[in-house]
């Protein structure tokens, strides 16, 4: 059994470790707020930008030498993947759920004969797949995790996958990052950026049973010159939305991890603080024991 000198020392660590934790929550919570609502917002930006695109890839279509990133290269050999991760820890399995999606990708394509490249972005992402898969890392980012995500790192990761597709480095683009449903909940998803698919609802927009129902338009200049404008702009989106998903889920997982945390803390101290008062009630009853004894023997 310990002493009552090293139940006070853990109760005391315990204690310690529960403030921290408690900052930590209440640090992320504030933060989550804001990361929330930017990430909703560029939620409809996003959308739009896909159905605009389905709209000019539908009247573009049959075109001959169509841009890259709609059309692709052509070939399905190389693929590259953008595990999306947080530059810190302490949040849960919001880190280890997109490793483990990225895994289980980068299996699944070797396994079918295809050529894997990664480019992780955020600090966990890079240190675990330099471990794990050092030899398929041709890049990386970091830095851009945290309350304020710069659109400049969309734009230069946009930059860096038109550039590889455009020097046949690569054949296919997939993002893998966390969807950020609520504080409690990020789902891991993979989302394709080259060649581009279209969703269910861009593509239902351009469907031609539902011709009838959504407005016909004429494109000024040509769909051909649109395409090319819109494309690398479509493309930074995409990479912004998932990064603002990224930022708002590593909050709220932080925040629910902290806050067990603090439950798990404060449940560590009730049951130490019992065993210290059991083990100094003991003390004290042995002691009065010892005295009793001496006065009867005397």
């Amino acid at each position: 059994m310990a002493s009552l000198k090293e139940l006070r020392a853990r109760i005391g660590s315990i204690k310690s470790t529960r403030k921290i934790t408690s900052a930590m929550k209440m640090v992320a919570a504030a933060k989550l707020r804001r990361a929330q609502a930017s990430a909703e917002a560029a939620r409809p930006y996003a959308a739009a930008m896909r159905r605009m695109l389905a709209e000019l890839a539908g009247a573009a279509k049959g075109e001959e030498g169509g841009p890259r990133l709609l059309a692709g290269t052509g070939r399905d050999q190389i693929h590259l993947l953008i595990p999306i991760t947080s530059d810190r820890g302490l949040c849960g399995g919001f880190n280890a759920n997109v490793h483990r999606l990225t895994q289980q990708t980068i299996r699944r394509l070797q396994s079918e004969g295809k050529t894997v490249k990664l480019l992780p972005v955020g600090r966990r992402a890079l240190n675990y797949f330099s471990r794990e898969y050092s030899d398929l890392i041709i890049d990386k980012v970091s830095g851009v995790s945290g309350k304020d995500v710069p659109f400049s790192a969309a734009t230069d990761l946009g930059n860096k996958i038109n550039a590889l597709l455009e020097a046949g480095e690569i054949d296919v683009c997939t993002l893998v990052y966390n969807k950020f449903r609520n504080a409690m909940t990020q789902v891991p998803a993979c989302q394709q950026l080259v060649p581009l698919v279209m969703d269910d609802a861009a593509t239902a927009a351009t469907a031609p049973e539902a011709a009838g129902d959504v407005a016909q338009y004429e494109f000024e200049p040509d769909e051909a010159t649109l395409l090319a404008m819109l494309l690398p702009k479509n493309l930074q989106v995409q990479i912004y939305a998932s990064l603002l998903e990224t930022a708002a889920g590593e909050n709220g997982a932080r925040m629910t991890a902290m806050d067990n945390a603090t439950r798990n803390a404060g449940r560590s101290i009730d049951s130490l603080s019992k065993v210290y008062n059991r083990t100094r009630q003991t003390n004290i009853t042995n002691e009065l024991i010892e005295i009793i004894s001496g006065a009867q023997a005397v």
